[in-house]
């Protein structure tokens, strides 16, 4: 342990310890803008400075260790004279905009400048302006960037993408895409991590607000939207709701009061998901096919960017069976269609979605008898869901639960923990022991492959379901993926089935979550998932009984001609950017890592 005193109190702290958070121990915030626990300590925005007695000059606390002894001032007069200088500086080369900004009320450098009482800035603007394609997903905005760099080492780090990159020198030191591409000719998997990490608003996903807002208001268009499961574990969270609070039915309501006509839970599509991926398996698996390479799921979008452009060899692994959001899409343009009367082209098919890559996803075409067109005309995101409440002004707290339409209601506790990474292998391996056995496992027999802490990166598991014998994966984060599919490619690890989600802890983490600068919310988002299914009634997908009368009424039999039509895709139908070369540790040729 070592001992110093921190503002005049005594801190005792293990040895190694940071200042930073040797002063949070004893609760002193020292505030800062570039570190992140683990991911980014470059100490690149020095605002979380202290003054240390003997010392001329002061220090970062976000990569200086405590020494015994040490004396340490957080808001001396020169500590708050360079801070306030440091952080004017900084907003001297960035957009201060703030209330034409997504991220005004939720930005640290607004907090930081605020806390500080800055009402000037004393040196001159000078903003930078790089050109972007604003009809991409992912949109950035080169004058808010502060160069904090956690763009670059969580894609780098954690995603093992290396999209962003450190290009020029000095003054000139700015953040791009790597390899002098553009972001469309980047192998982005569009996950969104870059987004959650940055702690301003130089990264935002594509705002698709208006879209719907313009359906909404034309009487020839029907709006039908659904919602997914991630959703619900975090919509509440920036309008001031709790958990308990902040529930589906709710989310339904607000969607009812802006006008839209019909909607959904996503939860029935990820049941038919399940029946057509758990069928598909079984088929596949005892033909002999996974001897060598398993078959992976194919429900995240940031996945299958990510399989297509880094190992587009394994693309023919991939279940063929279309995320819940496409079959949903699929399913509204022709069952539901149908049922009310309307054609395909009538109908406005709008996803809620925690993810950024769905944007990417919603460009995927739809082929029914003489229509041509798309399953889903426009994704929005869970942020955008809350800025759609707010511009309605609809308050939270007035919100009733109501239930989704008919026809397709129902959905099952399975549904809801595809939201959570393992969800979808747990959801299936209850259907997939039904189907070999004719009898249901315990609900909760296969949740060993649920991550059991926040710094989970695999689960494994083998089981033996009467007399066949299973091996099984779970993984989640893109990095954790690449370290993954190279011991399989190695013959270090075999499986016979391996769940793959882009973003870390799966789609409650996604990138287009509630943003809480500094903490990693997807964890417990999963956990309350897992508490929504030990508390629904119908626990399995196979017994959804909407899904039970789509397939009697419309499709026919799970992975039969006409569900294999509107239910299943062709991976290789569109063209991923392809990766850089890599040397023999995964980095790329001609980067420096």
């Amino acid at each position: 342990m070592v001992s110093l005193t921190i503002d005049k109190i005594n801190v005792s702290v293990k040895e190694g310890t940071t200042i930073m958070e040797a002063a949070a121990s004893v609760g002193i915030a020292i505030p800062h803008l570039c570190y992140w626990k683990g991911l980014n300590e470059i100490a690149a925005c020095r605002v979380c400075v202290v003054e240390v007695e003997g010392k001329e000059r002061l220090i970062t606390s976000c990569n200086n260790v405590v020494e015994e002894g040490m004396v340490v001032y957080t808001n001396s007069p020169k500590v708050r004279m360079d801070r306030r200088r440091t952080v004017q500086l900084i907003l001297s080369q960035h957009d201060c905009k703030c209330a034409t900004c997504v991220r005004s009320g939720n930005c640290t450098l607004q907090t930081i400048a605020n806390d500080l009482n800055i009402q000037d800035v004393r040196f001159g603007e000078r903003l930078e302006q790089q050109e972007w394609d604003k009809n991409f997903p992912l949109i950035r905005n080169s004058a808010k960037c502060i160069k904090c760099m956690r763009c670059i080492q969580v894609c780098d780090k954690i995603q093992s993408l290396n999209i962003w990159d450190l290009e020029g020198t000095g003054a000139r030191s700015t953040v791009n895409v790597s390899g002098n591409r553009t972001i469309n000719e980047a192998d982005c998997s569009l996950c969104g991590q870059c987004i959650t990490h940055c702690p301003v608003g130089a990264l935002r996903e594509r705002d698709d607000t208006k879209k719907l807002w313009q359906a909404i208001e034309d009487p020839n268009k029907v709006v039908v939207v659904q919602v997914a499961p991630a959703v619900r574990a975090a919509w509440g969270e920036s309008l001031g709701l709790s958990r308990e609070q902040a529930t589906v039915g709710k989310i339904f309501d607000a969607l009812k009061k802006m006008g839209v006509d019909y909607v959904f839970d996503t939860t029935f599509s990820a049941d038919l998901t399940i029946m057509e991926e758990a069928n598909e398996f079984i088929k596949r698996f005892t033909s002999g096919e996974f001897k060598e390479r398993p078959m992976f799921t194919s429900c995240c979008p940031g996945w299958i960017r990510f399989i297509k452009s880094q190992y587009p060899h394994l693309v023919k692994n991939l279940s063929t069976a279309k995320s819940p959001m496409q079959m949903f899409g699929s399913v509204i343009k022709t069952y539901f269609a149908q049922s009310i009367g309307k054609k395909p082209e009538d109908i406005y098919s709008v996803a809620v979605m925690p993810c950024v890559a769905k944007k990417g996803e919603r460009n995927m075409e739809l082929y029914f008898d003489e229509f041509a067109g798309y399953d889903t005309d426009c994704v929005i995101t869970t942020r955008e869901l809350d800025r759609m409440i707010r511009t309605a002004h609809l308050l939270p707290a007035g919100l009733k639960d109501i239930e989704p339409d008919r026809l397709m209601r129902d959905g099952s506790g399975a549904g809801v923990i595809f939201g959570a990474t393992g969800g979808v292998m747990e959801a299936a391996l209850r259907t997939a022991y039904f189907t070999l056995t004719g009898k249901n496992a315990e609900p909760d027999a296969f949740k060993v492959v649920r991550a059991q802490c926040q710094e989970s990166d695999v689960q494994e598991a083998e089981f033996d379901i009467n007399g066949i014998k299973l091996r099984v994966a779970a993984v989640s984060g893109l990095g954790n993926t690449r370290k993954l599919i190279n011991k399989i490619e190695r013959g270090e690890a075999h499986y016979d089935f391996v769940e793959v989600m882009a973003c870390p802890g799966g789609c409650v983490g996604g990138g287009g979550q509630p943003i809480h600068d500094g903490y990693e919310s997807a964890f417990d988002r999963g956990k309350n998932l897992y508490f929504l299914d030990r508390g629904m009634d119908l626990r399995f997908s196979h017994e959804n009984p909407d899904v039970k009368k789509l397939y009697a009424d419309y499709l026919g039999e799970p992975c039969g001609h006409k569900a294999h039509h509107l239910l299943h895709t062709d991976h290789n139908a569109w063209e991923m950017p392809k990766a850089p070369q890599r040397d023999r540790n995964g980095n790329p040729i001609g980067r420096n890592i």
